[in-house]
């Protein structure tokens, strides 16, 4: 980004007085010209006085979802076909005109494709004047008998106005006149028959009450932008043989040739207010002389032939008419020399280019670009009006972009609140402009909900009322009075008339012609007539005193009046002073009473602001609160539904469990119940044997050696084969073991051995067989409580130590009991004859006893509850 460059800073002028709270919205009225031929097919039709209804041709009927849509666009006021010239200028453009000579300031522009009938609204034709010259023929019936000589007022060069004497005003119109340039036109002169009708207004509109007690002047100028540059069109360009002229094409111009005029700039005044510098403003005293004006600058305006209008605008048009007024001093004969009287108003006429595509109007070279900057200007004045449409309804503080084309910078003052806004939309009813029409009514629309300060009606100058009238009645009372008198009207000639009356009142002087010397009559006659007029004169001298010493007393009565009123007056002003005084006090304590409370309301107001923004916290802690309790609430019902599936799930474990035990409980009392007939039918047996013969039971160690023979029946079945010693596999084959036996176990030599494979036998635990494997079992021995050896495999998991060494913690335990066969009870001794029953049966039944039960095992409290294992039945 560039470095912004650093400016002098001045003092903030004083912007002028308008009314924020006061707004009215832009005016957006709805012009719908004829067709141009009766056979064209119409989209537009009028459905009464405020709304117009858009519908697409037969070419579009077919919208985006399928449909035929029609659309109604409402406006302030709606004029159809048949609508002449003159209800729209009372209707639009009147309440303008009103608002300009009351001091207030008026924008009202055209807008519309091209070939709506734009330039024939504002302009109009032949017979058929349109809204411009009507403003002028208003203005000028309604100021004609107020205006006040030429160069009266002045513009300056800092769009301000100062006001001059007769005198100097005198002198300018002398000054001007003898200059060598063209002269302004002059109401007397002949109309130009080119215009003559547009102007032929019979309407004599004009404002009904106007301040008769101030003068009026009338300056108009006459502006383009034309590719985003300003050009004066009432500037006349003088002619220099000297220096060469070039046109666009960077060739000299030939004689005759139109040489375009240097572009103006914007400069913004002391009251924030814009202006073009530097632009021609020329003062008018009528209508016609107005219009010409505005017609010698129309012939300079760059319009076009393009494929819609044979005269097609090529940049917008600005006709500025500014109305300076001053009141009359408190005599009412000349104009009030101060500055800060004189009331400087403007009506701005806007005749906008017309928008168009170039794919219709088949614009090539300039005429493209031409049609891309008019398009680009209308463009930036609907951001414009979006932006301040934005902001006023929802409270933003967008800025919005008047610099980024001439035409809104020229009118940002306007939307601001500087005056009244009026907007003419003109629009075709052809099919061909549909689509643009339909682009126009929805920026009308939109613009309709703009809403512009009202500005505030100008100060009063608090002189009487009615001093012009007042003045003139008394310059006609005298000057009747004075032909009445048969004397003189100027004040000259009357002083003269009195002494030569003065003078006829004295005794004529007779003959002093001495013709002889002896003549005695003649000097005696002179000096009689001397004489009366020496008394004469002593008299008038006498009687002018006592009048002189009348009026004397005369003014000191006045005076004495004069002192004694002054007196009164003084202290009445002393009465009125102490009145303001208290009044000044009282209104200093209402000032410190409305300060204290705007503080206390700035205090309530940021205390609300406090309270909103807890109301909010707590309304969202409140809402988060809630949040987490559903969010609880829902893990509680997940969980309550994960528990009750574990639940069901334990139950059914359980119920397993149980159905499994109780199979193991079955088993085991079907292996009791067999060993019982086991008994039964040995004991059978033996009673049936012979009581002689007895058999000698073998010995222990010859019971050890002879394999047990079992039937897989519970029929007895002789000759079985012998059984092969079975290893218990341990439930974690398959991993790396350290096998910790230590040398001082003895061997068990019973059937079921543990079997663990893939493992390292050592007889004292040590890191580097640790290292090697992730299992480890210590078989530990013990005497149990009956005598027999009890062996325990302690088992466990091989971890690695953060420091480098291994750990084990013990996981499992898993018990081994042997019993012994003499643990169980015997025969007392083989010399008894007669054995009992009971004897018998516990002598033969207890090596079945011990072979039933194979091995016992509990596993840790950490593997559930502890379980048994048993060996097939016999």
């Amino acid at each position: 980004m560039k470095a912004a460059r650093a400016k002098t800073p001045r003092r903030p002028a004083v912007k002028k007085p308008s009314n924020p709270s006061l707004k009215d919205p832009v005016g957006v009225y709805c012009r719908v010209r004829p067709l141009s031929r009766p056979d064209q097919e119409c989209c537009i039709e009028v459905i009464n006085e405020t709304t117009v209804q858009i519908h697409p041709p037969d070419g579009y009927r077919i919208f985006r979802n399928g449909e035929y849509r029609e659309t109604q666009y409402s406006f302030k006021e709606v004029f159809g076909t048949l609508v002449v010239q003159k209800e729209l200028f009372d209707v639009v453009a009147k309440p303008l005109v009103e608002d300009l000579i009351r001091g207030k300031n008026g924008l009202l522009f055209t807008y519309g494709v091209t070939g709506s009938g734009k330039t024939h609204t504002m302009t109009g034709s032949p017979g058929d004047g349109g809204l411009l010259p009507r403003c002028l023929d208003m203005i000028f019936n309604s100021i004609g008998p107020f205006q006040a000589k030429r160069f009266v007022f002045k513009l300056d060069d800092k769009n301000g106005v100062d006001v001059q004497c007769e005198v100097d005003a005198l002198l300018e119109r002398q000054k001007r006149d003898a200059m060598p340039v063209p002269k302004t036109p002059s109401g007397k002169r002949q109309i130009d028959p080119e215009f003559a009708d547009m102007i032929n207004v019979q309407d004599h509109c004009k404002v009904e009450e106007v301040d008769e007690d101030n003068v009026y002047s009338v300056f108009v100028s006459y502006i383009e932008i034309y590719n985003n540059y300003i050009y004066d069109l009432l500037e006349e360009a003088p002619f220099e043989p000297i220096k060469p002229k070039w046109n666009n094409c960077n060739t000299p111009v030939r004689n005759g040739d139109f040489i375009p005029p240097q572009s103006k700039i914007l400069r913004e005044d002391q009251n924030h207010n814009m202006y073009v510098t530097g632009c021609t403003e020329v003062e008018v005293k009528s209508t016609e002389e107005a219009f010409e004006v505005f017609w010698r600058g129309q012939k300079k305006r760059r319009i076009a032939n393009t494929q819609l209008n044979r005269e097609s605008s090529r940049s917008h048009s600005v006709f500025i008419i500014k109305l300076a007024q001053a009141p009359l001093d408190a005599d009412g004969d000349n104009v009030l020399q101060e500055k800060e009287q004189i009331t400087l108003s403007q009506l701005s006429l806007v005749d906008l280019a017309g928008s168009e595509r170039t794919n219709r109007t088949k614009a090539e070279g300039n005429r493209l670009r031409e049609a891309g900057n008019i398009n680009q200007s209308l463009m930036t004045l609907r951001t414009c009006i979006e932006v301040l449409r934005e902001n006023q309804m929802y409270g933003t503080n967008k800025m919005v972009p008047y610099r980024d084309s001439k035409l809104t910078h020229l009118f940002k003052n306007y939307f601001d609140g500087e005056g009244k806004v009026r907007m003419i939309v003109c629009v075709n009813p052809k099919a061909e402009d549909y689509e643009e029409s339909l682009q126009v009514m929805r920026f009308a629309e939109m613009t309709q909900e703009v809403e512009v300060a009202r500005p505030v009606d100008r100060p009063l100058c608090g002189l009487t009322p009615g001093r012009r009238f007042r003045n003139q009645a008394f310059r006609e009372e005298l000057s009747r009075k004075l032909e009445m008198r048969g004397g003189p009207i100027n004040g000259e000639t009357e002083e003269q008339s009195v002494s030569e009356m003065f003078l006829q009142n004295f005794p004529p002087l007779p003959s002093c012609e001495l013709l002889d010397v002896n003549d005695d009559q003649t000097l005696p006659k002179l000096i009689e007539v001397l004489e009366k007029r020496h008394k004469l004169r002593q008299m008038l001298s006498e009687e002018f005193a006592k009048n002189v010493l009348a009026f004397k007393t005369m003014l000191q009565d006045f005076d004495s009046s004069i002192v004694s009123k002054e007196n009164y007056i003084q202290g009445k002003l002393s009465e009125k002073e102490k009145t303001i005084a208290g009044q000044k006090m009282e209104l200093e304590r209402l000032e410190k009473k409305i300060k204290t409370l705007e503080y206390k309301i700035e205090i309530l107001e940021k205390t609300a602001t406090i309270y909103e923004e807890d109301k909010r916290n707590l309304q969202q802690e409140l809402e988060s609160k809630s949040q987490k309790l559903q969010r609880q609430a829902s893990d509680k019902r997940r969980l309550e539904a994960r528990l009750q599936g574990m639940v069901a799930e334990t139950t059914m474990k359980w119920e397993k469990e149980c159905e499994r035990r109780v199979a193991a409980k079955q088993l085991e009392m079907q292996n009791k119940l067999w060993v019982k007939d086991e008994k039964l039918k040995q004991l059978k047996a033996i009673v049936t044997e012979p009581k002689n013969e007895k058999p000698e039971r073998p010995s222990r160690e010859r019971d050890r050696e002879k394999p047990v023979q079992r039937s897989a029946s519970p029929s007895p079945a002789p000759n079985a084969p012998p059984v092969r010693l079975r290893h218990r596999r341990s439930r974690s084959a398959g991993e790396r073991w350290v096998d910790h036996k230590p040398p001082s176990n003895l061997p068990t030599e019973t059937v079921m051995q543990p079997h663990v494979p893939h493992a390292i036998t050592v007889a004292a635990a040590s890191e580097k067989a640790l290292a090697k494997c992730d299992k480890y079992m210590l078989t530990h021995q013990e005497l149990a409580s009956d005598g027999e050896i009890e062996t325990k495999l302690i088992k466990g998991d091989v971890f690695k130590t953060r420091g480098g060494g291994q750990a084990v913690q013990f996981t499992e335990i898993e018990t081994l009991k042997q019993e012994s066969p003499t643990g169980r009870k015997r025969r007392s001794s083989p010399s008894n004859p007669d054995p009992p029953e009971d004897a018998a049966d516990s002598e033969w039944t207890d090596v079945e006893t011990r072979c039933s039960v194979a091995v016992e095992m509990r596993a840790g409290s950490a593997l559930g509850p502890g379980y048994q294992h048993h060996a097939q039945p016999k």
